[in-house]
C-alpha cells in the first residue's frame, strides 16, 4: 500500500530519526511548555492575590478569594481553552498548520502579558481585567493543542511517530515545573530584598506593597518560551501532508521535504489529482460517510479524553489538602506573603519531579512498543484500583500515622494519569483520521477534555462538601468508565496515517468497510 502513496509522504514515513524530529519536537514542544506554564502558574498565586485584595481588618486569618472569584480566576482560561481548540482546531485544516499556529503564540505573548499588567487598585477592577486576559490567553493555549500534535504527527516517521507526539506532550510536564521554579526565584528574591514579619505577628507589613510584583511577574514570564520559539515556528515549512493532501499543491509539499530530509523527491501533481478526483475522498465532518468511518473513533477519542480529565482536575484539587496535612505548607498566619508563594511554589515542584514528568517520560520511552492502546487501557485500570483503594478504607487513610501511605498512593494515581490516558488521548487523535480533518478532530476531542475538566474543577468543589470518600468513589467510576470507552479507539503502532485514516485505501481505489 506504501507503493501507491505519494513518495513525498512515503519519504516521511520511514526517514530514520534524524535532526529535524528533535527540531520539530522542540519547536512544537516550546509551545506545550508554555501552554502548561500559563495554565498552573495561576494557582501559585491565588492566595497571594487573596492577601493582597481581600484583606480583612482585624481578621485572625490572611485575606482570601471569595469562592466565585477563584472560580473565575481559575476556570476563566479553560473556557477560553475550550473555545480556541474549536476555533483553531477547524482553521487548522482551512488555512494550514504552520499559519495558525503563528498566531496562536502571538495571542499567547501578548495575553500573558496583558495579565500580569492588569489594570487598577481595587479588586473588582484587577479581577475583572485579570479575567478577561486569561480568558483570551485560554483561546490561544487551545489552538495549541490540535497544531502540535497534528504538525508532529506529519512530521514524524512511522516507528517512532507516538514517542514524539507524547515527547511534544511531555513538555507539559516541564512546564508545570518551570512554573514551580519561576515562583521559588522570584519570591526567594524579594523575601531576600525585602523582609516582613509573618501575619500572627503584623497582618499589614507581612504582605508589603513589593508582594504586587510578585504575581505580575509569575504570570508576565509565560510570554518568554512563546516569544522564544516564535521565530523558529515560522521558519519552519508547512507539512508536506497538507500541502500535498489539502491544499493539493504536489510541487511545494515536494520541495519543502526534499529541503527538511535533504533528499530529491518528485513532485507528483498527477498522483494528488486523481486522489482530490476521487469521490470517495471529499466527505465532510457533518456526511454520513464520516460517521460510518470514522464516527466510533471521534466517540471514543472524545469520550476517553472527557472522563480522564473530570479525575485528573478533580485531583488536583486535592492537591493543597494534602499538602497542608502532611505539613509541606503551614498554616496561612504562620508565615507572610512571599513566604507562602515560596513554599506552594516548592510542593509543585516536588509534585511534578517526583510523579508528573517521571509518568510523561515513561510514556515516552514505551508508547512505541507496547502501543497506545495497552498503555491508556493500564493507565485507566490502575487509576481505577489507586482511586478506590484510598475511597473503601478512607478513615484509615485519615488517621496521622497513615498520611504517607495516603500520599504515596494519591502520587500513584498521577504517575498512572500520565503513564497512561493524559499522554495518549493527546496522541491518538492526531493519528486517525484524514488529513482535511485532522487537526478539526483533535480539536474537538481536546476540547471535550476540557469540559471534563469544568466538570472536575468545578463539579468537585461541590462534591468534596459532601465527603471526599462519596468523591474519590465516584472518581473511581469515572476512570472505570474511561477504561471500557478505551475499547473504542483503534491502534495506530507502526501504521502510516493514511493508513489508519483510510487515506490509503481511498487512494487503491477501494472502500473500507472495517475500522482498523
Amino acid at each position: 500500500m506504501a507503493g501507491e502513496q505519494l513518495k513525498v509522504l512515503n519519504a516521511l514515513d520511514v526517514a530514520k530519526t534524524q535532526w529535524y524530529h528533535f527540531t520539530a519536537i522542540v519547536i512544537a514542544g516550546m509551545g506545550f511548555f508554555t501552554d502548561a506554564y500559563d495554565l498552573f502558574c495561576i494557582s501559585l498565586v491565588t492566595k497571594l492575590l487573596g492577601r493582597i485584595y481581600y484583606h480583612e481588618e482585624g481578621s485572625h486569618k490572611p485575606g482570601s478569594l471569595p469562592s466565585n472569584v477563584a472560580a473565575a480566576v481559575n476556570g476563566v482560561a479553560f473556557c477560553g481553552t475550550l473555545s480556541g481548540q474549536l476555533f483553531f482546531g477547524w482553521l487548522g485544516d482551512k488555512m494550514g498548520r504552520k499559519r495558525v499556529y503563528g498566531m496562536t503564540l502571538m495571542l499567547m505573548v501578548i495575553c500573558s502579558i496583558a495579565s500580569g499588567l492588569s489594570f487598577g487598585k481595587d479588586p473588582k477592577g484587577v479581577m475583572a481585567t485579570l479575567c478577561f486576559f486569561r480568558f483570551w490567553l485560554g483561546f490561544g493555549i487551545g489552538g495549541d493543542y490540535p497544531l502540535s500534535a497534528t504538525i508532529m504527527s506529519e512530521y514524524a516517521n512511522k516507528k517512532t511517530r507516538g514517542a514524539f507526539i507524547a515527547a511534544v506532550f511531555a513538555m507539559q510536564g516541564f512546564g508545570i515545573l518551570a512554573g514551580g521554579m519561576v515562583a521559588i526565584i522570584v519570591a526567594a528574591a524579594f523575601k531576600a530584598q525585602y523582609p516582613a514579619p509573618i501575619y500572627a505577628v503584623d497582618a499589614i507589613r507581612s504582605t508589603g506593597p513589593e508582594a504586587d510584583y510578585v504575581w505580575r511577574i509569575i504570570l508576565m514570564f509565560g510570554a518568554v518560551p512563546a516569544a522564544v520559539t516564535y521565530y523558529w515556528r515560522m521558519k519552519m515549512p508547512e507539512t508536506a501532508r497538507y500541502t500535498a493532501l489539502v491544499a493539493k499543491n504536489a510541487k511545494q509539499a515536494a520541495a519543502d521535504m526534499s529541503k527538511v530530509l535533504q533528499v530529491d523527491l518528485e513532485a507528483e501533481q498527477g498522483k494528488i489529482e486523481r486522489i482530490s478526483n476521487d469521490k470517495g475522498n471529499d466527505f465532510g465532518l457533518f456526511s454520513s460517510q464520516f460517521v460510518r468511518r470514522h464516527g466510533l473513533h471521534l466517540l471514543g477519542t472524545t469520550s476517553t479524553w472527557f472522563l480522564l480529565d473530570i479525575a485528573f482536575y478533580s485531583q488536583n484539587l486535592f492537591q493543597k489538602d494534602i499538602f497542608s496535612a502532611i505539613g509541606w505548607i503551614p498554616k496561612a498566619e504562620t508565615m507572610n506573603a512571599l513566604e507562602e508563594v515560596y513554599k506552594i511554589g516548592r510542593a509543585q515542584t516536588l509534585i511534578a519531579l517526583c510523579s508528573t514528568v517521571p509518568g510523561y517520560w515513561f510514556t515516552v520511552a514505551l508508547i512505541d512498543k507496547m502501543g497506545r492502546f495497552a498503555i491508556q487501557l493500564m493507565g485507566f485500570f490502575f487509576m481505577t484500583v489507586f482511586m478506590f483503594a484510598l475511597a473503601i478504607p478512607y478513615h484509615h487513610w485519615t488517621l496521622p500515622d497513615n498520611r504517607i501511605g495516603f500520599v504515596v498512593i494519591y502520587s500513584f494515581t498521577f504517575f498512572f494519569a500520565n503513564f497512561g490516558p493524559n499522554a495518549t488521548t493527546f496522541v491518538v487523535p492526531a493519528e486517525i483520521f484524514p488529513a482535511r480533518l485532522r487537526s478539526t478532530c483533535h480539536g474537538i476531542s481536546a476540547a471535550s477534555g476540557k469540559a471534563g475538566a469544568m466538570v472536575g474543577a468545578f463539579g468537585f468543589l461541590y462534591l468534596a462538601d459532601t465527603g471526599v470518600k462519596r468523591a474519590l468513589i465516584i472518581l473511581g467510576v469515572v476512570n472505570l468508565l474511561g477504561m471500557l470507552f478505551t475499547f473504542l479507539v483503534p491502534e495506530a503502532k507502526g501504521k502510516s496515517l493514511e493508513e489508519m485514516s483510510g487515506e490509503a485505501e481511498e487512494e487503491n481505489g477501494t472502500e473500507r468497510t472495517i475500522p482498523v
